[in-house]
C-alpha cells in the first residue's frame, strides 16, 4: 500500500557500507536521568560510590518510566545537572572509570527466551530499561503491555529507516540479522502474537534478506520491500504499507491491533533475557560533511560528543552545526558537553555549506506543504493560527495529529518554520485545555 504525501529528499546514505566499529573505553562517562519519554528515573547511588558496569543509577519513576545504567565500572563524581541534547540543562550522574569495565555482580541472565514466560520477560525488559531506539525512546514494557481492550494481533518489526544520512538500522539489520529476528519472536511471545510483518525500504534489500535468511522456521513472518520515501518509518504510515489498516486520528496502532518496534529495540530486549544485559550501549551513526571520517559506531550510552568526534576524526574546519538524530527529525546542538542517549540513532555534522541561511517570509497559499503532508492536514494554515495565538483553533484543525516529520517545512518556498510552529502551537493546546479542566 502507498500513503498520501510524503517526500524524497537527498538521502545521502554514505555510511551503508561502513561496519559498525567498536568505542574503545573512556575514562568518563555523563548519563543523564531522564532519557525517554515519561516520567524521569530517581537516583539511587551516592557521590563517591563504587559502581559496576550495567549497575542502576535510577529506578523508574512510575509505569511510564525506565532506569538507566552505569555504562562500565567507576567511581560516581557528580549527580548534578549538565548540558542535555534537548537543548537545556538537565540532572545527569558523572562516571569516572575504572579502566577495569567490571560487570555489577546483580547481572543475570534470564535464559533462552523460549523457555520463559511472557511475564518473566516482560519483567526482564523492563528490568534492563529497554525504549524505543529509533529516537520515539518509549519504554519498551510500557509499549508491550497493552489494555485488556485493545489485544494485539500483528506485530511490525521497523527496518524502513528514512531519515536521510542514518544508516544504523540498516547496519544493525546486516551485522545481527539473527539477533533481531530471534527478538522479535520473543517480544510476539510476551504479546501472545502469532503473526508478524517485518517493513525494510527498498534501498537496503541486503538488510531484508539478512533477516530473511536469519527468520526462525517457528516465526510466521512477512518481508516486505517498502517504496523509498519519507516518512515512511512512521507507525502510523509503515503500518497502512504493510497491512493496509489505518489508524484513527488521535489513536495509536493499538486501535488497530498493531504494536510497531525498531530493529536496535529488537536486539535489545534478546540481550536483556538471554545474556543479562542493561540497555548500555547502542549503534549510531556519525556522517555528514562536517565530520572528517563518516563512520557507524558502537557506543555506550553517556559518551561525550566531544569523544564521538574525536573518535571520528574530528569536525572539518567548515563544520556549523551538530545534530543529534537526522536533518528532518533531529535537534541541533548547542554544546558539545552533551552525553549520547538511548535514543541516539544519528549524530549529522554539517559545514556551512549545506546549512541554508535564509529568512522566513509570509505564506503565499502556494499549497505545497498541504500536497506533501502524510497526516492530510493543512500546515499552511496551522502555521497561520499558531503565528496569530489562536490555539483553541488548533485543536479544532487536529494539530495533535501532526507527527513534526517537517516535510511541510522541507517544501515550503517561504521558508517558514512550520514544525517550531506546530510544536509551540500544542504546547500551549495543552496548556488551554488543562485550564479548562
Amino acid at each position: 500500500m502507498r500513503f498520501k504525501g510524503g517526500i524524497h529528499p537527498k538521502y545521502n546514505k554514505s555510511t551503508a557500507a561502513s561496519s559498525v566499529e567498536k568505542m574503545p573505553l573512556l575514562g568518563r562517562y555523563v548519563v543523564p536521568i531522564s532519557q525517554h519519554i515519561g516520567a524521569p528515573g530517581e537516583v539511587i547511588v551516592k557521590k563517591g560510590q563504587e559502581v559496576g558496569r550495567g549497575e542502576p543509577l535510577t529506578k523508574a519513576g512510575g509505569f511510564v518510566s525506565a532506569p538507566v545504567f552505569a555504562p562500565t565500572s567507576g567511581k560516581v563524581k557528580a549527580i548534578k545537572e549538565f548540558p542535555h541534547m534537548m537543548g537545556n540543562m538537565q540532572m545527569a550522574i558523572e562516571i569516572i572509570a575504572d579502566g577495569e569495565d567490571t560487570c555489577w555482580e546483580g547481572v543475570k541472565p534470564l535464559g533462552l527466551w523460549r523457555e520463559q514466560t511472557p511475564e518473566d520477560l516482560k519483567s526482564a525488559i523492563a528490568a534492563a530499561g529497554l525504549v524505543g531506539m529509533g529516537g520515539a525512546t518509549f519504554p519498551t514494557h510500557v509499549k508491550l503491555s497493552p489494555p485488556a481492550d485493545k489485544p494485539i494481533d500483528t506485530f511490525i518489526l521497523n527496518g524502513a529507516e528514512c531519515e536521510p544520512y542514518l544508516t544504523s538500522d540498516h547496519r544493525v539489520m546486516v551485522e545481527q540479522a539473527t539477533e533481531v529476528m530471534e527478538g522479535v519472536g520473543l517480544m510476539m511471545r510476551v504479546l501472545g502474537v502469532t503473526k508478524g510483518y517485518v517493513g525494510v525500504e527498498a534501498n537496503k534489500k541486503d538488510a531484508l534478506e539478512a533477516l530473511r535468511n536469519a527468520c526462525p522456521k517457528d516465526l510466521d513472518i512477512e518481508f516486505a520491500l517498502l517504496e523509498v520515501k519519507y516518512p515512511q518509518g512512521s507507525e502510523k504510515h509503515l503500518i497502512y504499507a504493510l497491512t493496509g489498516k489505518t489508524v484513527p486520528a488521535g489513536g495509536l496502532p493499538m486501535e488497530v491491533g498493531c504494536l510497531v518496534q525498531n530493529v536496535g529495540t529488537a536486539v535489545a530486549a534478546l540481550e536483556a533475557v538471554e545474556k543479562g544485559w542493561s540497555l548500555i550501549e547502542r549503534v549510531t551513526t556519525v556522517t555528514g560533511s562536517g565530520i572528517n571520517e563518516p563512520k557507524n559506531i558502537s557506543a555506550r550510552v553517556g559518551t561525550p560528543l566531544q569523544d564521538v568526534i574525536a573518535f571520528c576524526g574530528g569536525l572539518t574546519s567548515a563544520a556549523s552545526k551538530v545534530i543529534f538524530g537526522g536533518p528532518m527529525m533531529g535537534f541541533s546542538q548547542f554544546s558539545l558537553d552533551v552525553s549520547l542517549i538511548k535514543g541516539t540513532s544519528g549524530i549529522l555534522c554539517l559545514d556551512a555549506d549545506e546549512v541554508t541561511q535564509f529568512t522566513a517570509g509570509p505564506c503565499i497559499r502556494c499549497g505545497a506543504c498541504v500536497d506533501v503532508c502524510p497526516m492530510g492536514l493543512v500546515p499552511s494554515a496551522l502555521g497561520q493560527y499558531a503565528e496569530r495565538d489562536r490555539y483553541a483553533e488548533l485543536g479544532e484543525l487536529c494539530v495533535n495529529d501532526c507527527i513534526e516529520c517537517g516535510s511541510c517545512a522541507y517544501v515550503c518556498p517561504s521558508h517558514r518554520p512550520l514544525v517550531q510552529l506546530f510544536k509551540r502551537g500544542k504546547a500551549e493546546l495543552r496548556k488551554l485545555q488543562q485550564q479548562a479542566g
